[in-house]
């Protein structure tokens, strides 16, 4: 149940990191407006996805989040990494920013898979 845990908590945090507090941290920035802009959506656009990120984020560490709302922040992140490809795919073409977010994808596929385990593993001692 340690590893569990750990492998759970790692991969969290590197969802935590780069989906909530580099997003909050640097939305504001030129360089972001500019991707953003880029791949031709608007502004407001950027600034509704940090939001929803840092509240999917909370979701994802705080432990008295009900487990539903814990789904749909996963989900939420899965549609946002597989839309985040498919715009670098479509205006970039085949380099790395349109693998990057698959990348993180099986991070996040990681902390669900544990997150399950985990919960399996607390419903089976009650």
């Amino acid at each position: 149940m340690k590893k569990e845990k750990i492998i759970f908590w790692t991969t969290t945090i590197l969802i935590f990191l780069f989906e909530g507090v580099m997003p909050a941290l640097t939305s504001q920035t030129e360089l972001a407006k500019e991707g953003i802009r880029h791949l031709g959506y608007p502004e407001y656009f950027g600034n509704a996805l940090v939001i929803f990120k840092i509240l999917g984020v909370l979701a994802l560490v705080i432990p008295q989040v009900p487990n539903r709302i814990k789904e749909w922040a996963y989900a939420g992140f899965a549609f946002d990494f597989i839309f985040a490809s498919i715009s670098h795919f479509a205006v970039d073409g085949l380099d790395f920013q349109g693998f990057f977010p698959l990348i993180i994808l099986a991070i996040l596929m990681t902390s669900y898979i544990y997150h399950h385990k985990i919960e399996r593993a607390k419903n089976s001692s009650i």
